[in-house]
């Protein structure tokens, strides 16, 4: 077993599986686990901060800051439930949003950082709420799942959907092998 296996065995969430279901990459988990709690963190301290805004009678940068500090405080409710220790449902409710699909946290993490942003437009609500989006972002990206491999891209992107391999060149029945360059083909640069 690698060093690398037994921080993954240890890191491992309680009555998470041994054998990961998807083919998500572990270091794309482990980005959106750690931006979301980093982010969700951040969001928190300038929700507070956009709350303060309040002495200069701005009552939408108010709302806007009680709206950052609920979505930050239930980002990291869903992605680091050990830092909610003190509330009994937390890690209910982190299980069962991390039995749902990577869209459906992809969206609804996207949703809760919008209005905030739209409500004040400012620094600390766009830099607060665009790490919540971002963490949707990674979670969308991680909905997309693994990248084709390179026969499966040809064959969606030819016209009749089937590649056919050429000779020993390697080129397709569509054209000179990818890797060819200008001045290896001579009817290119040959003068007419």
């Amino acid at each position: 077993m690698s060093f690398m296996e037994k921080m993954g065995s240890m890191m491992r969430r309680p009555g998470e599986d041994a054998v990961p279901k998807d083919e998500v990459p572990w270091w794309m988990k482990y980005l959106g686990r750690g931006l979301g709690t980093v982010g969700g963190g951040i969001a928190i301290f300038l929700g507070i901060w956009n709350c303060l805004s309040i002495l200069g009678g701005n009552i939408s940068c108010l709302i806007s800051g009680m709206w950052q500090m609920v979505a930050g405080f239930t980002v990291i409710v869903i992605e680091a439930p050990c830092c909610c220790l003190f509330i009994d449902f937390v890690q209910t409710l982190s299980e069962w949003v991390d039995k749902r699909p990577y869209w459906n946290r992809a969206a609804f993490y996207c949703g809760i950082a919008i209005p905030s942003f739209l409500l004040c437009i400012g620094a600390s609500s766009f830099f607060g709420s665009g790490l919540i989006f971002a963490t949707g972002v990674i979670y969308g990206m991680m909905s997309l799942g693994k990248k084709g491999s390179r026969e499966d891209m040809a064959a969606m992107a030819s016209p009749t959907g089937v590649v056919t391999h050429g000779g020993p060149t390697g080129g397709t029945a569509y054209g000179p092998p990818q890797d060819a360059t200008l001045m290896e083909d001579p009817d290119i640069w040959r003068p007419t």
